[in-house]
């Protein structure tokens, strides 16, 4: 068995760039926590080559660990190298994958930028004159970039001292002119971004290029006080703001929790990983508000259904 890490970038719905796919000048990385500090204890770090001429690109995986986890310029050491779309394999049974891939998840665009403004304004959701049955999925026949690991759980287990407990997250950065590295992406738990800063940049920046273990200190106060202000529109709770702490506790740090060696479920009653087919905006959006909001389509919208097998990823169209 293993655990298997995704993440994909580079999205069709953004339009057409002149070099797709994963950036020489940029390194992806999935992080894991197995001691519940909010800080990484294991990182891998994939680094890509230019794309040849058959739009192809080699890649390196490597692994740091310990101090040299959370540092972005650490050497780390080389446990897999290939190119895009061939899937490569470790002796110890690693499986990677990079490539393009149809994207597997939906969400309503209208319920999407409804739940944006009532975060935003502090107002309950409103989809007024809003028809569930004419719902849609904003990314059917789209596609995305994806890099995908698969970890076995003996290795992965022995990597963190026997913890079956770890948190992971993700982060894509790309090089500065300094020398440095810009961290402009990060992902732990889905839907953070939809919630909170879809018409806040400066809020999703600052998300982006901060820490986990930092994440409540430094942006709790907002969340609590978006939270808060929508769940009292609702009147859905005696104390907006004793609830608003408590979702705001789950959602900081942003990292997504998972027993190892157990099947991944992102749902109400727990949030332990997440399958492909989880259906995480419905949980996120309605845990936030304190009420139901449904988008009123799932996984049966998406036109490219994942794979039952390595690397999971549906084809793309």
């Amino acid at each position: 068995m293993g655990t298997v890490f995704a993440i994909g970038v580079c999205h069709s719905i953004f339009g057409s760039v002149s070099a797709p796919g994963y950036h020489p000048e940029g390194m992806y990385e999935f992080k894991i926590d197995f001691n519940g500090d909010s800080v990484e204890d294991i990182t891998y770090r994939f680094t890509f080559e230019p794309r040849d001429g058959n739009g192809k690109q080699r890649f390196i995986l490597r692994r740091t660990m310990g101090a040299s986890a959370i540092d972005p310029h650490a050497a780390g050491d080389i446990v897999a190298q290939g190119t895009t779309e061939d899937p490569a394999t470790t002796a110890s049974g690693l499986r990677v994958w990079a490539g393009k891939a149809g994207d597997p998840f939906w969400i309503e665009p209208d319920v999407l930028h409804a739940v944006g403004h009532a975060f935003q304004d502090g107002k309950v959701v409103d989809l007024a004159g809003w028809d569930a049955r004419r719902a849609k999925n904003l990314f059917a026949g789209h596609t995305l970039y994806s890099i995908v690991l698969e970890i076995p759980d003996n290795e992965l287990l022995a990597s963190t001292g026997g913890s079956r407990h770890i948190g992971v997250w993700a982060v894509a950065s790309l090089a500065t002119d300094a020398g440095g590295w810009w961290p402009h992406n990060r992902a732990g738990l889905p839907m953070i971004h939809p919630l909170f800063t879809q018409f806040n940049e400066d809020l999703g920046n600052r998300l982006n290029g901060g820490r986990p273990a930092d994440d409540f200190a430094t942006h709790g106060e907002i969340i609590m006080t978006e939270i808060a202000a929508v769940v009292s529109a609702y009147g859905t709770a005696e104390d907006p703001k004793a609830y608003a702490e408590k979702v705001a506790h789950r959602f900081l740090p942003n990292i997504l929790p998972y027993e190892i060696g157990t099947p991944a479920s992102f749902g109400f009653a727990e949030w332990n990983g997440r399958s492909l087919t989880d259906n995480a905006p419905d949980v996120m959006f309605s845990i936030a508000a304190n009420t139901p909001i449904r988008l009123g389509i799932g996984k049966e919208s998406v036109v490219s259904k994942p794979r039952k097998t390595f690397p999971y990823m549906p084809l793309s169209s």
